[in-house]
C-alpha cells in the first residue's frame, strides 16, 4: 500500500507538470479570455497502465493542438491530471478538488471510478465522457444525462463481430462460438447479447471465463480445444490479451479465426514474431496511424516542435489516437454550445453541446456520430480490422449491428435497477 501511495504521488507531480507544459504552449490570445478546465482524472499506476498513459499522451496534445488553433471559440483549454489508480474513493476525491477548481468536463477511464461517479455527475450537472468502457445503460441519455459514452459500448463491439463473422467468414448459422473471458462485470457483459443474437441466428456460444488479472489461461484453452469451435472471441484487456493469443495459436486455432473487444494494442501484438499471428481480427473505434488531418496538424505544430506530451513513436497508436478522439469530441461539444448558447460554459451548456453533434468524425479519425438526448452512445458504430504483422488494417466500413437488441437488453438493466430500489 505504500508503494501505491508513492506512485500517486509521483503521478499526481506529473499531472501537475503536465498541466504546466499545457499552460506555457498557449499563445498569448489566450490570457484574454477564461479559461474552460477539463478534469482527466485517470488510472496511471494500478489496472489500467497497458494503455492510460498512451491514452492520456494523446488527449494532452490534441488539448495542445486545439490551443494553438483557437482554443474554444478563444478560450483556452486547461486540463487537471490526476491518478486515482482505479480506487472509486479516491476517484470520487480527485473529482471533487477539481469541480471545486471548476471543470467543467471529466473523463475517469476506469469502469469502476466512472460507474461509482455516473450518479454524482448527474446530481452536480457536469458532463463526463466514457468512451468505449463503463455500464451499458450510460448510452440511455435520458436515464443518465450528463454521461456521455460517445463510442460503441461493450454490447455493440460484440454485436459488430457477429456481424462480421456472419457476413464476410461463412455466415453464423450452425456456427460453434468460444468466448473466452475475464471473469469480471467487463468480461461479462457480452455474454447475454451474444445469447440472444445465437438464438436469431442458429449458432451456438460456449462461455470460457479465466480468472482475474488474466496472467493464467492454460486450462481454459485446453477445455476451448476440447469443443474445437469454429471461432473464438477473446475479451480482456492488458497483458490477458496476449495471453488468450498465445493460448489460442498453441490450441490449435488459426489466427484468422480469432476476434478480440476494441483492447488489443500495438504493444499486446508486439509479443509475436513475424506472420505468426496475421490474421486476428478485432473491434476499431478510432482509426490507427497517423494518416488523418488532425494527426498530421499534431505531429506538425505541437510534436515536431518539440511540445509533445511523451514517447513520440505513441503517435499514432490505437490508445493514443482513442485519447485524441475523446478530446476532440469534447472540444467540438463544447465549441457548440459556446456558438449557440454563449459563455461561460457551464455544465448544462455543455451537456446541451453534446446533444448538438451530428456526424462528427473528427476529420475521418472515427465514424460519424450523432449523439441525441436519447442515445448517448452516438449510433454504436465501429470498423473491423485486421493484424497485418506490423498494424491493423480496416476489413470493413463504419457500421453498427443488432442496435435492437443492444437496445432491449439496455432497458432491461434499467427496469432490473429500478426493481432493486
Amino acid at each position: 500500500m505504500k508503494h501505491t501511495h508513492l506512485a500517486l504521488n509521483r503521478r499526481t507531480v506529473l499531472g501537475a507538470a503536465a498541466a504546466a507544459s499545457l499552460g506555457a504552449t498557449l499563445p498569448t490570445w489566450a490570457q484574454e479570455k477564461a479559461a474552460v478546465q477539463f478534469a482527466t482524472l485517470l488510472d496511471f499506476t494500478r489496472v489500467y497502465t497497458f494503455l492510460t498513459d498512451e491514452y492520456s499522451q494523446g488527449q494532452q496534445d490534441y488539448i495542445k493542438l486545439a490551443n494553438l488553433e483557437g482554443g474554444i471559440e478563444g478560450h483556452p483549454i486547461k486540463m487537471i491530471i490526476k491518478d486515482h489508480a482505479s480506487y472509486p474513493e479516491r476517484g470520487i476525491a480527485a473529482y471533487n478538488e477539481a469541480k471545486a477548481a471548476g471543470a467543467v468536463f471529466f473523463d475517469f477511464l476506469s469502469t469502476p471510478v466512472a460507474n461509482a461517479l455516473m450518479p454524482r455527475c448527474n446530481e452536480d450537472h457536469l458532463p463526463m465522457i466514457a468512451f468505449a468502457h463503463g455500464r451499458a445503460d450510460a448510452a440511455d441519455g435520458e436515464a443518465f444525462p450528463y454521461v456521455f459514452p460517445s463510442a460503441a459500448i461493450y454490447r455493440s463491439q460484440a454485436a459488430l463481430l457477429l456481424k462480421y463473422i456472419d457476413e464476410h467468414e461463412g455466415g453464423l448459422k450452425g456456427k460453434k462460438i468460444a468466448f473466452v473471458h475475464i471473469d469480471s462485470p467487463f468480461g461479462k457483459e457480452p455474454i447475454e447479447l451474444l445469447n440472444r443474437v445465437a438464438k436469431t441466428k442458429g449458432f451456438e456460444v460456449k462461455l470460457y471465463p479465466y480468472p482475474v488479472p488474466g496472467t493464467e489461461q492454460a486450462a481454459t484453452w485446453s477445455e476451448v480445444r476440447k469443443n474445437r469451435p469454429d471461432k473464438v472471441i477473446i475479451w480482456g484487456a492488458g497483458p490477458g490479451q496476449a495471453v488468450s493469443i498465445r493460448g489460442a495459436v498453441t490450441n490449435g486455432i488459426a489466427p484468422k479465426d480469432i476476434h478480440s473487444v476494441l483492447w488489443l494494442s500495438e504493444s499486446d501484438m508486439s509479443a509475436f514474431k513475424g506472420n505468426e499471428v496475421v490474421g486476428v481480427k478485432r473491434v476499431t473505434l478510432v482509426n490507427t496511424g497517423t494518416d488523418n488531418p488532425i494527426l498530421k496538424r499534431i505531429a506538425e505544430k505541437v510534436v515536431n516542435a518539440g511540445n509533445g506530451s511523451g514517447d513520440k513513436k505513441r503517435v499514432g497508436w490505437s490508445g493514443y489516437n482513442i485519447g485524441v478522439a475523446s478530446m476532440a469530441i469534447a472540444v467540438q461539444a463544447a465549441r457548440l454550445a459556446v456558438q449557440k448558447l454563449g459563455a461561460p460554459l457551464t455544465g448544462e451548456k455543455l451537456k446541451a453541446g453534446f446533444e448538438m453533434l451530428k456526424d462528427f468524425n473528427a476529420e475521418g479519425l472515427m465514424p460519424p456520430t450523432t449523439i441525441t438526448a436519447k442515445d448517448h452512445q452516438g449510433g454504436g458504430m465501429g470498423i473491423i480490422s485486421e493484424w497485418d504483422g506490423k498494424q491493423w488494417t480496416p476489413k470493413s466500413d463504419w457500421a453498427s449491428a443488432y442496435q435492437d437488441v443492444v437496445w432491449d437488453l439496455i432497458k432491461e438493466d434499467e427496469a432490473k435497477a429500478k426493481e432493486k430500489k
